[in-house]
């Protein structure tokens, strides 16, 4: 079990990996072995398909990030935690590995609404606009549900400019207008304030 679980792990890393780095249709089998070390065979026993095992990876990504992403934005206010949001951007933006977003790339590729990979990305954008709501709420803000949808277009869109341009400042520019939306939709008294 140890041994399955150990190579399980390698196989999702390395999915990951060449998928986020080279896209899924560019990513075969043979280089799949090849960067994982698992045989073909162990594989397919664990993954009857390259979709199951792209899926199977993008839900490790969306794991490993929504806790990196939550971890990076969990100190002070909810309107503080919110800016903080496009400072953390800026520094997985900054990173030379960077690549834009998997779930929005994987989404791109598969043409088939159907497919277990595009339900995967469909659900890491629910999660992030959910915790996304779980702030605006938290601060009292106006219509926080909208707010919050508003938010989740400038971290996509500053997410797809910055992977486009290679510029990192996306993040900033971002970062301001979320500072507008905040100040634009703020509690409109003391009783909605929000709270440390």
């Amino acid at each position: 079990m140890l041994e399955d679980a150990s190579l399980q792990n390698r196989l999702l890393q390395a999915t990951e990996s060449l998928v986020y780095a080279g896209g899924i249709n560019a990513t075969g089998m043979d280089a799949i072995v090849k960067a994982s070390g698992v045989a073909r065979k162990s594989i397919y026993r664990l993954y009857s398909t390259k979709e199951a095992l792209v899926a199977a990876a993008l839900r490790e990504r969306d794991e490993r990030w929504m806790q990196w992403f939550i971890a990076g934005t969990s100190e002070g206010a909810p309107s503080e935690r919110l800016l903080a949001v496009f400072a953390l951007l800026r520094s997985w933006f900054s990173a030379p590995d960077f690549h834009g977003c998997a779930f929005i790339n994987a989404a791109g590729e598969i043409g088939d609404l159907d497919s277990e990979i595009r339900a995967v990305a469909l659900m890491h954008k629910q999660r992030l606009l959910a915790y996304l709501n779980e702030l605006t709420t938290a601060g009292g803000f106006t219509e926080p549900e909208e707010m919050a949808r508003q938010f989740l277009l400038l971290i996509d869109g500053a997410t797809a400019v910055a992977m486009v341009t290679g510029q990192a400042d996306a993040a900033d520019s971002a970062g301001r207008t979320a500072q507008l939306l905040l100040h634009t939709l703020s509690p409109s008294d003391g009783l909605n304030s929000p709270q440390a």
